[in-house]
């Protein structure tokens, strides 16, 4: 696990799936990069995860979709945070998009 370095490094060119890596662990919380190039989650497919997150775009755009019906547009610095077990997807978004996703115990 890297002990420093930029988030802007080393960009995974587009590929067909968003790249995750983990910049910190640590029993009950895990931070990641996330890169995505017009990715989306797939059809019918929800996110449903035991911890809290809490997500930022820190470059470029992207939408959320909460299966409540709430729809979440962001661009660069918006954040929210995603209770457990609160099933979202990822919409879409745009090209070379960086978000800074926080994993936490509840």
């Amino acid at each position: 696990m890297p002990t420093h370095g930029n988030l802007y490094a080393d960009l995974p060119p587009p590929g067909s799936d968003e790249a995750f890596d983990t910049l910190l662990e640590r029993p009950g919380m895990r931070i990641e990069r996330i890169v995505s190039h017009g990715h989306a989650s797939p059809a019918g497919f929800w996110y449903d995860q035991a911890q809290t997150e809490w997500v930022i775009v820190v470059r470029g755009e992207a939408v959320l979709a909460f299966e409540d019906g709430e729809r979440r547009a962001m661009a660069a610095g918006d954040w929210v945070t995603i209770a457990p077990h609160r099933r979202h997807r990822v919409e879409s978004t745009g090209p070379a998009t960086v978000w800074l996703a926080v994993h936490v115990d509840s």
